[in-house]
C-alpha cells in the first residue's frame, strides 16, 4: 500500500499537495494523520468521495510499500503514523518528503526530497505534474489551488514566489473553482475589523425563507472604516448564510439649515453565495448590485456595495432586505436530485458480498431493509473497508450498519441536506415518504446538483456556456422538429406524467438540438427516450407501456419489444406514406449497467435517470431533456457535456471505459472526426494506457469468450469506413495504435493507405452496386494486410459475409496462382480465364492489393475484355446448323479465346475459325447436319 500522509491539523496546503501526488502514484491512498483545520473538516465533509482518502484505522502496516510526507519533515508533525514512518525506516521501504518549510532539526532521512523555498508545498507537486504532463481533474485542480491561496493569502505573502503564481494560474486553466475557493479561503482582518466582528456576530439579524437562510446587520460606527468588505466576507462565512447585507452608518460632515443633527452616511454591502445568486439575466436569484442600484451602488450579483447619505439607515436596510426576499430563487429539494429507485441489501448480507455490490455498481454505500422493505441501517464504504481490515469478511452487515439514521423527506431542501451532510460527516440519506424508502441522496447526487448551479461560476473550465433555461429549450425543442414528431413526443409526455413518471429525451439528439443552428431544423430519424420512476417506480416495462398508449393514437405504427427489460421501439416503416416514415422512437426504463469482465455485454438493472446518464460513454451524450412536467425543457448535465460541445471536445466519462469496452475507443474518433471535434488529452491518455495495458492482445486469444466485443467492433468499423471522413478517422486510429483491436500487428502502412485510395477510386468511378458495398471492401482490404493464416479466424470473429471471410481465406493461394502466371507472359484469352472465375469483390481487392503486376491486367479485363461483344452466340451456331448441346459451351469459349487474342475480329472471321476447328460432321449421328 502507497500512502500519502498529511501531518496532524491538516491545512488545505498539505491536503491539495496529497491529492496532487495521489495522480503522481497512481494507486495511493491519503491519510489524515490527525484532524484538520474547521474549514478543512467543513470541505473534506462535503467532497470526501473526489480524493483517494482512506481512514487510518483502516490501514494495515503490514502492507505498507511507500510513504511520501507532505508539507512537514519531522515525524512528530504526524502524530499516531510516526510509527509507520519507524516502520518503513526499519523495512528499509521508499520515503519521499514534500515541503516548503526550511531545515528545523530532525527530519525524516528520505530517499527522494522536494524540499524548495517557495509559497506552498502544492507548487512543488503542481510543478511534478507539469512536468510529467499529467492534468488534475477539477475537482483535484480545485483543492490544489486552495493549498496554494491559503498559504500564500492569495498570493500576498510575503514567502509567495513567481512559482506560485504560475502554478496558481496553471491550476485555473485546468478548471480549479473560483467559487469553491471563494468559498473556503478565509481573509484576514485588522484588529478594528476583528472587534467590529464581534459586534456584527452578537447583532446578526438571521432569517429563514424558503429554506434559504439571510443575514443582515446594522452597525453604528463613530467613523469610515476601511475594509468592511473584509469583515463582510468573514461574516457571511461564519455565520454560513446565503445572503448577508451589512450596513454600517456614522454621523455626516454636511451640517443642516436647522442646526440639528447631520444625515448619516451609510455604507452597505451585499454578499450572496450559492444557489441563491443569480447566475444569468434570465434566471431567478439574488441580485445585489440590481438591488444597490437604485441608492447609488454597483457590483454583481454576488458582490455589491453603495455609499449614501440618509437621516433614516434602518428604513434603507429595511426596504432593501424586502428587495432581497422577492428575488429569492425556487427552492431545490431532495426529490430534484435523489437516486431512484434504491438498490438495497438485507442484514444478514456478508460484509464481502456488501463490499463485491459496491464495487459492482460503484456505490459509496448500501441502504440496509428488513423482510419488510423498512429501512434499518446504512452502511458505508468506510464502514466495509474497516470491517475488512479486521477480516471479518464473513460476518452480517448489520454489525457494523449505521442504526441511528438521519433521513429526509422529498421536500427537503437542498441547503439542508447539505447542513445535514456537514455537520454529521454524513456520505448518503436516505428519503423517506410516508415511511417508504424511495430514494437516496449521496454526496455525488448533490456534487452534481451543486455543479449544475455552478456552471456558470468556473467549476468546469472556462469559458463556460450557461445551461439554457427550460422553457426556451422547450421551445426550441417544439420549432426545430417536425409538427408530427412533437405530436408524438407530447402524448408520450402526457402519458408518462399521468402515471407520476419522469419522460426524457436522451442521447445524441440533445447533442444535436445543442448543436444546431438557430436557423437549422433537426433531422433526427432515431430518438431515444428514457423514464424515470422519479420518487414513484416505473416498473421494468415502462417503455412497452407507454409504447402501447402511442399506438391507440397512433395505429400506423409498429412496436418492437428488445430485451429482458422491454425496451420498446416504436418504428413508423420505410415504405408508409407517412410523414414519419422510416422514423424509429426507442423507450427504455432509466437503467445502469456494469460489466462482469472486460469488452463483455454488459449487464443492466433498473435504475435513475442520474444513473442511467452515467453508464453512458462520453460527455457529450450524457445529457437529457425533460419531456414532462414539472420542468419540462430543463436540461440535465451533471458531467459538463454542454462545456465539451461549446469547446469542441470528446471526454469520455469513466477512467476505465477503454478497457470495459474497447469499442468506445472507434466511437470516441467516430464522434471527434464527424463533428470536427478533439479528444480531450485526458481521454487520449486513458485510451493509450488502456492499448498499452496489453487488454486487447489478451482478447484475441478468447474470442469465444468475448463474442460482444467483436459484434460491436463490427458495427463501429461499418460507420467509420462507410462515412466521408474514413481516411480522417483511420489516420486518427493510426495514430492511436487503436487498430490493434482488429489485430495485434494491424497498423496504417504507406502501402497500405495506397490500397485503400486505390479500391475506394475504383468504386467511385465504376460504381458498381453489391456485391462491393465500399464499407466492407475497405475492410477486407485491412484484413487482407493481416498474415494468410489470420484472416479467416479475424473475418469470422468479426461475423463477415460468409462470400468475405471465404475470399480471404482463399485470397493468398489465389493471389499465388495468378503472380505465377504473369511472368509467363499470357494471352489475354489465358488471362481471361483466371479472372473469370472470380467475383469482382476479388477482383478489386486483388487489384488494389497488386497494383503494378496485376492492376493493369485487371483494369484491362473489367474494361475491355469482360465487356467484349461476342462475335458468336448459342442462336448463331444453330443458324449455321450447329445442334445444341454440351459442345456448344466449348466452341462458344473457343472462338472467345481466339477474339481476346485478336486472331479474328469480325462475324466471318469467327465462322471461318468454327469451320477450321469444329467441322460439322455429316454422320447422321453427330453433333450438326450440314
Amino acid at each position: 500500500m502507497d500512502l500519502v500522509l498529511c501531518h496532524t491539523t491538516a491545512d488545505f496546503d498539505t491536503l491539495g499537495a496529497a491529492v496532487g501526488l495521489a495522480r503522481l502514484q497512481p494507486g495511493a491512498r491519503i491519510v489524515l494523520t490527525g484532524g484538520c483545520h474547521p474549514t478543512v473538516q467543513r470541505f473534506v465533509s462535503l467532497h470526501r468521495d473526489e480524493y483517494p482518502l482512506i481512514e487510518r484505522r483502516a490501514v494495515n502496516p503490514s502492507h505498507l510499500r511507500s510513504l511520501t510526507l507532505v508539507d512537514a519533515q519531522q515525524a512528530e508533525r504526524f502524530g499516531p503514523a510516526a510509527e509507520w514512518i519507524a516502520l518503513a525506516q526499519q523495512r528499509h521501504l521508499p520515503i519521499a518528503v514534500y515541503d516548503h518549510h526550511g531545515a528545523k532539526g530532525g527530519e525524516v532521512e528520505a530517499d527522494h526530497r522536494t524540499v524548495e523555498p517557495v509559497g506552498a508545498a502544492t507548487t512543488l507537486v503542481v510543478e511534478a505534474m507539469q512536468r510529467q504532463g499529467i492534468h488534475p481533474s477539477v475537482a483535484e485542480a480545485t483543492v490544489m489551488a486552495l493549498g496554494i491561496h491559503v498559504d500564500t493569502g492569495s498570493l500576498l505573502f510575503e514567502q509567495t514566489t513567481p512559482r506560485d503564481a504560475r502554478a496558481l494560474a496553471w491550476l485555473m486553466e485546468q478548471g480549479a473553482s473560483l467559487q469553491v475557493i471563494a468559498e473556503f479561503v478565509e481573509p484576514g482582518l485588522t484588529p478594528v475589523l476583528q472587534d467590529l466582528l464581534a459586534i456584527a456576530m452578537d447583532q446578526l439579524t438571521l432569517e429563514q425563507v424558503q429554506g434559504y437562510s439571510l443575514g443582515s446587520v446594522l452597525l453604528p460606527v463613530e467613523h469610515y472604516i476601511p475594509g468592511l468588505s473584509g469583515l463582510a466576507e468573514r461574516l457571511i462565512s461564519l455565520a454560513d448564510v446565503d445572503a448577508l447585507l451589512l450596513g454600517a452608518h456614522y454621523p455626516g460632515k454636511e451640517i443642516p439649515p436647522d442646526g440639528g443633527a447631520p444625515p448619516r452616511k451609510l455604507v452597505l454591502i451585499g454578499r450572496a453565495q450559492g444557489r441563491i445568486s443569480r447566475r444569468s439575466a434570465a434566471a431567478p436569484g439574488i441580485d445585489w448590485g440590481a438591488i444597490l442600484a437604485p441608492v447609488g451602488g454597483g457590483g454583481h450579483p454576488t458582490a455589491a456595495s453603495a455609499t449614501l447619505t440618509t437621516d433614516n439607515p434602518e428604513q434603507v436596510m429595511a426596504g432593501l432586505m424586502t428587495q432581497a426576499r422577492s428575488q429569492l430563487p425556487p427552492t431545490p429539494t431532495a426529490r430534484d436530485l435523489m437516486s431512484s429507485p434504491v438498490r438495497t441489501i438485507r442484514p444478514d448480507t456478508t460484509i464481502g458480498e456488501a463490499q463485491r455490490i459496491l464495487l459492482r455498481y460503484g456505490h459509496s454505500g448500501l441502504s440496509v431493509v428488513d423482510a419488510e422493505d423498512t429501512l434499518v441501517g446504512v452502511i458505508s464504504r468506510r464502514d466495509l473497508d474497516l470491517a475488512l481490515h479486521h477480516g471479518f469478511s464473513h460476518a452480517p452487515v448489520k454489525g457494523y450498519m449505521a442504526t441511528n439514521l438521519k433521513t429526509i423527506s422529498p421536500d427537503t431542501p437542498v441547503a439542508e441536506i447539505e447542513d445535514l451532510m456537514v455537520t454529521y460527516d454524513i456520505g448518503r440519506l436516505p428519503v423517506l415518504r410516508q415511511g417508504a424508502l424511495v430514494g437516496i441522496v449521496t454526496r455525488t447526487d448533490l456534487l452534481r446538483h451543486l455543479h449544475q448551479d455552478l456552471i456558470a461560476n468556473g467549476w468546469h473550465r472556462t469559458p463556460l456556456p450557461q445551461l439554457p433555461p427550460a422553457a426556451p429549450l422547450q421551445h426550441t425543442l417544439e420549432t426545430k422538429l417536425r409538427p408530427e414528431l412533437w405530436q408524438v413526443l407530447q402524448h408520450m409526455a402526457a402519458a408518462a406524467q399521468a402515471r407520476g413518471w419522469h419522460l426524457y429525451l436522451v442521447g445524441g439528439a440533445v447533442r444535436d438540438l445543442l448543436l444546431a443552428q438557430e436557423e437549422d431544423a433537426v433531422g433526427l430519424p432515431d430518438l431515444d427516450l428514457v423514464v424515470d420512476g422519479f420518487y414513484q417506480a416505473a416498473q421494468v416495462g415502462a417503455g412497452v407501456e407507454l409504447a402501447e398508449q402511442i399506438k391507440t393514437h397512433f395505429p400506423e405504427v409498429d412496436i418492437q419489444v428488445h430485451g429482458r427489460f422491454q425496451t420498446a421501439s416504436l418504428v413508423w416503416h420505410r415504405e408508409l406514406d407517412h410523414p414519419l416514415a422510416s422514423l424509429m422512437i426507442d423507450v427504455a426504463t432509466a437503467r445502469t449497467e456494469f460489466y462482469p469482465y472486460p469488452a463483455a455485454n454488459p449487464e443492466v438493472e433498473a435504475s435513475s435517470i442520474q444513473q442511467d446518464l452515467y453508464r453512458r460513454d462520453f460527455t457529450i451524450n450524457a445529457m437529457a431533456l425533460r419531456l414532462t412536467e414539472p420542468g419540462a425543457g430543463q436540461l440535465l448535465d451533471y458531467f459538463g457535456g454542454l462545456v465539451d460541445l461549446h469547446q469542441g471536445l470528446v471526454r469520455v466519462l469513466h477512467p476505465n471505459s477503454f478497457i470495459e469496452d474497447p469499442t468506445r475507443i472507434y466511437r470516441a474518433v467516430r464522434f471527434a472526426v464527424r463533428l470536427g471535434f478533439n479528444l480531450d488529452s485526458q481521454t487520449e491518455g486513458y485510451i493509450h494506457h488502456a492499448i498499452e495495458s496489453g487488454i486487447y492482445t489478451q482478447m484475441q486469444h478468447q474470442v469465444r469468450r468475448v463474442p460482444a466485443l467483436q459484434v460491436r467492433l463490427k458495427n463501429e468499423l461499418k460507420y467509420i469506413l462507410a462515412a466521408p471522413y474514413w481516411q480522417t478517422a483511420l489516420e486518427l486510429l493510426d495514430h492511436l495504435q487503436a487498430l490493434r483491436c482488429i489485430h495485434s500487428d494491424l497498423a496504417m502502412t504507406p502501402s497500405l493507405w495506397h490500397q485503400l485510395r486505390r479500391i475506394t477510386r475504383w468504386i467511385d468511378r465504376f460504381g458498381w452496386s453489391p456485391p462491393c458495398i465500399p464499407w466492407q471492401m475497405r475492410l477486407e482490404v485491412l484484413l487482407a494486410a493481416l498474415p494468410p493464416s489470420q484472416r479467416r479466424p479475424i473475418a469470422t470473429a468479426l461475423q463477415l459475409t460468409d462470400t468475405s471471410i471465404q475470399r480471404l481465406s482463399q485470397l493468398a493461394a489465389l493471389e499465388h496462382t495468378w503472380l505465377q502466371q504473369v511472368p509467363l507472359d499470357p494471352r489475354p484469352s489465358q488471362l481471361y480465364q483466371l479472372f473469370s472465375k472470380a467475383d469482382l469483390p476479388t477482383l478489386l481487392l486483388v487489384s488494389a492489393r497488386h497494383p503494378r503486376s496485376l492492376g493493369p491486367l485487371i483494369w484491362r479485363y473489367l474494361t475491355q475484355w469482360m465487356t467484349m461483344p461476342h462475335l458468336v452466340d448459342g442462336e448463331r451456331l444453330k443458324s449455321l446448323g450447329y445442334k445444341p448441346g454440351p459442345q456448344f459451351r466449348v466452341m462458344l469459349e473457343a472462338v472467345l479465346a481466339a477474339q481476346l487474342d485478336g486472331r479474328i475480329q469480325t462475324q466471318a472471321e469467327a465462322q471461318a475459325f468454327l469451320a477450321e476447328h469444329f467441322p460439322r460432321p455429316t454422320s447422321p449421328w453427330a453433333l450438326g447436319s450440314p
